[in-house]
């Protein structure tokens, strides 16, 4: 468990400007969100661009508070720059990265800041392909420090896929525990966090899948996750959903 999580995340609210007061949010509802990460990354696609929220006048509003439309759980791999892809600017979403899209204890929690103080009514939990921290659980590679720690959440969607297809070799597995990973991190938000499940049970948030594929810069739209009743139904969790 990594105890750094609580300061770390109250100098974030501190910083934003709303301590824990909460947000009116962004105005629109979950499905009206996702069209817009969905028009954002056509737009990337197609290489046109609109002029994004960059400019100094942008800057100096940020600085009365923010009000991001999706928060996005992605890896922290350099060729995929969530603004970027979405073809957004400064406070339009509230990213997390990490290397693997993992869900542990900083990313749930910071999650649960964008969610119930900053009311964002969209959660994307995205991986992308060729990722190299799935690939180093899928093959076994030996890694120091920190990082086996940091993949462990990766094994479980490893171990399942492998049960899936026995007879594949290594590599054939890794695209398909990218995808098996994604759904993983769902399930670990969720199963952590009674405020996400309680913010997705009243419909104020939907938490939805995707893939990002670096070779054509496309978004794949995986959905909610298909075993999302028997999520809700956890009872886990360190706190009580905040009101």
């Amino acid at each position: 468990m990594r105890l750094r999580f609580l300061p770390a995340l109250l100098l974030v609210a501190v910083m934003a400007g709303t301590a824990f007061a909460g947000s009116q949010g962004p105005g629109i509802s979950p499905d009206q969100a996702l069209q817009r990460l969905k028009e954002g990354n056509a737009r990337f696609v197609a290489e046109t661009p609109t002029e994004r929220n960059l400019s100094a006048k942008r800057l100096a509003t940020s600085q009365n508070g923010q009000t991001p439309y999706a928060i996005i759980l992605s890896c922290a791999d350099s060729r995929a720059p969530v603004e970027l892809i979405f073809d957004e600017g400064v406070g339009d979403l509230f990213v997390i990265r990490v290397a693997g899209n993992v869900a542990a204890t900083d990313e749930v929690g910071t999650a649960e800041y964008g969610a119930d103080h900053l009311n964002v009514p969209l959660m994307v939990v995205m991986g992308h392909t060729q990722c190299g921290a799935v690939t180093a659980v899928v093959q076994g590679a030996e890694v120091h420090g920190s990082i086996p720690m940091l993949v462990a959440p990766i094994v479980p969607a490893v171990t399942a896929v492998e049960k899936s297809n026995p007879k594949h070799d290594r590599a054939a597995l890794v695209p398909k525990v990218i995808e098996a990973n994604v759904w993983q991190a769902i399930d670990d938000t969720m199963r952590q966090s009674p405020i996400i499940r309680a913010r997705v049970a009243e419909g104020k948030l939907k938490v939805v899948g995707a893939i990002y594929h670096i070779d054509d810069g496309k978004v794949e739209w995986l959905g909610e996750h298909p075993m999302q009743a028997r999520l809700l139904n956890y009872s886990s969790g360190p706190a009580k959903a905040h009101r």
